[in-house]
């Protein structure tokens, strides 16, 4: 068990996408799970602002478009393909410059070959989002037409501050966020509160929030609920969340390390029992609630925010783990990103956001081994559209001489001067000032190298080198796996084609008196003549000799009768 532990705390969460995964993680940590989702996803009512997004796109109606979320950004392609060209919309949507709010829209994106301009950094709020535009497009701001894609619930501080800086803003509905259908068990969740049946909530959106709310609401239970929340531990997964809790009369104890469900959870198990304790002795002292508590308002909140605490990160590679990040922590991160039934390609791409969230870096990159060369299989920032065509041969640059040596390489500023580097075409190291490489290994063998970059100076640690080395291997065992598993498809294929291809010769043997190689290219002229393979040749014979059988079946049975 990881040194954080809830110690057998009944915790609520409101999550509904990751519910299963929130639960899991809360029993590690030696908790009740209660989970209770407070929202469902909708599509928007009208597909109108979507198709008409669509339409200006492809005629160069704007100059900006911001991506808010990962659901937001397959959602929205997903409604456009059912009236425009999929290609014709993305090659116009790589024509503009696009901006995301933090990793989720940006992994999509990637997937999309979509170049990515501004991306948001942590806690991904709004107000990230409007200072990273401000920075990369200053006045020049004032002449764009921007479109934004909204998800769930609207946000009117980010259209606000877009619409004074900007020459025109439309935001983008793609889907919405709705009461569940079952309102019954939100309603027990706000009677648990109040009566003190739950000791922790995880606040983990801001419309789990308004949801919670909207059902007090509806059983007049408002300040009862706020009361409950008084005397349980409040946690908050970032500022955002936070905002919408301080309007409701709610001020979390504190935010995690880092705005993620696993950080959230980890800092929960670590101090919620903590501030439990102190929390519920404190209001034994005063007594019972006063009048004065339970008339608290949103306004009055607003007026005299509290601080919220955050938890302070303790390294850059592990931050946000006060106990170090836990060894059955990190193999559950990382197993699963390996563990899910997605194609190769997405699994890498979550391999590098994953990197990045340990190691803070500008660019990361994963280089493959592809006969003698090294081929880019996984990219963030930037060059998204050099996956899969970018190759560096092994020996040739900083990335080459690690693939060669099998050795990790740190340098922590002025790359550009190690002798071992080299200026490649298109190839990004040329611009930055540090870079992290270490060999990616599977059996003794290099199968690739996972590359880091920084724009500034940056002194790697040993603990962030061995990390990355870790993670060398474990990624070395993913790409032989999928490696292997391509083979297996292959040999499967061909045994598959070869034992049709046999049955179908001995059909044609018996049917039209033939030898086996007569019949063999008697098949062959029919799959040059009519471009298909020869399995789908002795499929088309199997099927029509099965297709006679069943007809003398059926000729048998009607005679008889």
């Amino acid at each position: 068990m990881a040194h954080a532990s809830f110690n057998g705390l009944r915790v609520l969460s409101l999550e509904s996408r990751r519910a299963i995964e929130v639960a899991k993680l809360i029993r590690t940590y030696d908790g009740e799970p209660l989970i209770v989702s407070a929202m469902r996803e909708v599509p928007a009512s009208s597909h109108k602002q979507v198709f008409e997004f669509a339409n200006g796109l492809m005629h160069s109606d704007f100059d900006l478009v911001v991506f808010l979320t990962g659901v937001g950004v397959r959602t929205l392609l997903n409604v456009v393909e059912t009236k425009y060209d999929r290609e014709a919309f993305l090659t116009a949507l790589r024509s503009v410059k696009v901006a995301c709010r933090g990793p989720k829209p940006s992994s999509v994106l990637r997937e999309l070959n979509v170049p990515i301009v501004v991306s948001a950094p942590e806690p991904c709020t709004w107000r990230e989002m409007l200072s990273c535009l401000d920075t990369e497009f200053g006045d020049s701001l004032g002449q764009f037409r921007v479109a934004v894609q909204e998800y769930g619930a609207s946000n009117p501080e980010l259209l606000s501050a877009l619409t004074e800086r900007s020459k025109e803003v439309i935001k983008v509905p793609v889907y919405q966020w709705a009461l569940p259908d079952d309102l019954q068990p939100l309603r027990e969740c706000v009677l648990g509160i109040a009566n003190g049946s739950v000791d922790v909530v995880l606040f983990m959106t801001a419309v789990q929030v308004i949801h919670l709310f909207q059902v007090a609401e509806q059983m007049n239970y408002v300040n009862e609920l706020r009361q409950g929340l008084e005397a349980v531990a409040v946690l908050s997964i970032g500022p955002t969340t936070t905002e919408e809790l301080r309007h409701y009369g709610v001020t979390p104890d504190f935010e995690p390390s880092r705005p993620k469900m696993g950080f959230l959870v980890n800092e929960a198990a670590q101090y919620a029992g903590r501030l439990l304790d102190e929390k519920r002795s404190k209001m034994l002292n005063l007594g019972p609630r006063g009048g004065v508590a339970a008339a608290t308002t949103a306004r009055d909140v607003e007026e005299q925010p509290a601080p919220v605490k955050r938890v302070a990160p303790s390294t850059p590679a592990m931050a946000g783990f006060r106990d170090g990040l836990a060894a059955f922590d990190f193999l559950h991160e990382i197993s699963s990103r390996f563990a899910s039934a997605d194609s190769f390609h997405v699994v890498l791409n979550r391999i590098v956001d994953f990197v990045s969230t340990l190691i803070p870096c500008d660019s990361c990159f994963i280089y493959v081994l592809e006969q003698d060369k090294l081929l880019l299989r996984a990219s963030k920032n930037p060059h998204a559209d050099v996956v899969d065509h970018l190759g560096v041969k092994i020996g040739q640059g900083i990335t080459g001489w690690v693939a060669q040596h099998r050795e990790p390489v740190a340098i922590a500023s002025n790359a550009a001067n190690d002798p071992r580097f080299q200026v490649f075409r298109n190839l990004p190291e040329d611009h930055f000032e540090a870079i992290l490489c270490v060999p990616i290994l599977c059996a003794s063998k290099i199968v690739g190298v996972i590359t880091l970059q920084h724009r500034k100076p940056y002194d790697h640690k040993q603990q962030e080198v061995r990390l990355l080395s870790m993670i060398g291997f474990l990624v070395g065992a993913e790409i032989e796996r999928a490696r292997l598993e391509d083979k297996n498809v292959e040999l499967s294929d061909r045994l598959e084609t070869r034992i049709a291809v046999d049955r179908a010769k001995g059909i044609l043997q018996r049917d039209l008196a033939i030898d086996e190689s007569e019949a063999y290219r008697m098949m062959q002229r029919e799959s040059r003549q009519r471009r298909k393979s020869m399995r789908e040749i002795a499929e088309a014979v199997l099927l029509s000799d099965e297709l006679k059988t069943v007809r003398g079946t059926i000729e048998q049975k009607q005679h008889k009768g």
